[in-house]
């Protein structure tokens, strides 16, 4: 039996000379490759929104549709709810620059909408716009 310790092995040498050369010349590609700039900006062209005076803005009608398919134009009840009802209730308010804002209930049908469109274009409105509303009765 051989109780002799063996020989320790010396510690693993790490040399970091190699790895600081890397390191030099990585940074050195780096520095030669970039270009650099003492204030970096990005050109942003944001919208602008400007409403329009009161005085610009087109003259509204509004056509409320309700949940049952009766109609009102500027809080008037129409009498009927035919096509030609409307018609004859637009006509005389319509003139090139009124923009005609059908309002109907979230419930309305869509049949109710088409009528209502289709009247806008036989009373020669052009301009509509769309919204929606809770329930309502018309002229309230």
């Amino acid at each position: 039996m051989n109780f002799k310790p063996r020989s320790t092995s010396p510690e693993p040498e790490i040399n970091l000379i190699p790895f600081i050369d890397v390191l030099l010349v990585v940074l050195i590609f780096l520095m030669l490759t970039t270009t650099w700039s003492r204030l970096t900006e990005i050109q942003l062209n944001l919208p602008v929104a400007d409403a329009n005076p009161p005085s610009q803005r087109p003259r509204q009608i509004v056509l409320t549709i309700t949940s049952q398919g009766q109609y009102a134009v500027n809080k008037s009840p129409v009498g009927g709810s035919s096509v030609g009802a409307l018609v004859s209730v637009l006509t005389p308010l319509a003139d090139k620059d009124a923009m005609l804002v059908i309002s109907a209930d979230a419930s309305a049908t869509h049949q109710n909408v088409i009528n209502a469109m289709e009247a806008a274009r036989r009373s020669g409105l052009s301009k509509i716009t769309f919204a929606a509303q809770s329930a309502e009765t018309p002229g309230s």
